[in-house]
């Protein structure tokens, strides 16, 4: 047990990781949620929240900082309260993402997993938001800022640092801090999942463009598959064959 988290903590944080734990058969199957939930605790995994996962686990903490290192979205320094990603992935990055990150870096005088001076934001330089459609995209806290440009870059991040409302471009109605969205991953669910449009009139382009020009998928060729589950015996010709 680490001794770094105050007492009232360590409790809070106990009964949550007896939950977390809880829902897989195995407990070092929890890992990933269970560091999300130190990191809602202090920004980051700390060494004190390694030390915790390990206790609450039954692994070494060589083990646990082992996946620390190798996620990024695990924090090993304190993020912002809001933690803005600039993806620079190939499309992002031709639509104008790269520009954005070196303009904002500079506006912000932070780089890449850095946060400013009075800890209220953070930039990290993300490969790919899943998000091409809405290129150039931006996220704050995992959710999407779509069609970003420099200048609206740099006005979302000095309209966070001053504390004004910015509202993503989808999801949810208002947007939670840095700590409170770590929570969320860990599995406790903010009531935030059903909020605002999930998706855009971008999404839908290919499909609009396929009903006007009348494009249709090619037909399948051969038999079309069988409802029924595969049996008889496995040769090197029906190795498909095997009954899951």
């Amino acid at each position: 047990m680490s001794a770094g988290f105050e007492p009232e903590v360590r409790e809070r944080l106990e009964r949550d990781a007896k939950d977390i734990i809880a829902r897989y058969p195995k407990p070092r199957s929890a890992l990933l949620p269970l560091l999300h939930l130190v990191q809602s605790e202090e920004g980051y995994v700390s060494k004190d929240g390694v030390g915790f996962c390990a206790g609450q686990l039954g692994i070494t903490e060589a083990e646990v900082t082992g996946v620390v290192t190798f996620y990024t979205q695990y924090k090993r320094k304190p993020a912002g309260e809001y933690h803005v990603g600039v993806c620079i992935n190939t499309l992002c990055a031709v639509m104008g993402g790269d520009q954005i990150w070196s303009e904002l870096t500079e506006h912000a005088g932070v780089g890449h997993d850095e946060a400013t001076e009075d800890g209220k934001v953070s930039l990290e330089r993300i490969e790919c938001n899943a998000a091409c459609d809405f290129a150039p995209v931006m996220m704050v806290n995992w959710e999407f800022y779509d069609n970003m440009t420099p200048e609206k870059a740099k006005k979302l991040v000095d309209d966070l640092r001053i504390g004004k409302e910015v509202l993503p471009s989808r999801g949810p109605n208002s947007l939670s801090t840095w700590k409170d969205a770590s929570r969320v991953l860990a599995g406790f669910p903010d009531g935030k999942a059903n909020e605002g449009p999930q998706a855009g009139p971008e999404s839908l382009v290919g499909l609009e463009l396929a009903k006007e020009n009348g494009w249709e998928a090619p037909p399948i060729e051969g038999p079309p598959p069988s409802d029924e589950p595969a049996t008889g015996p496995i040769t090197p010709g029906n190795q498909e064959n095997v009954n899951l």
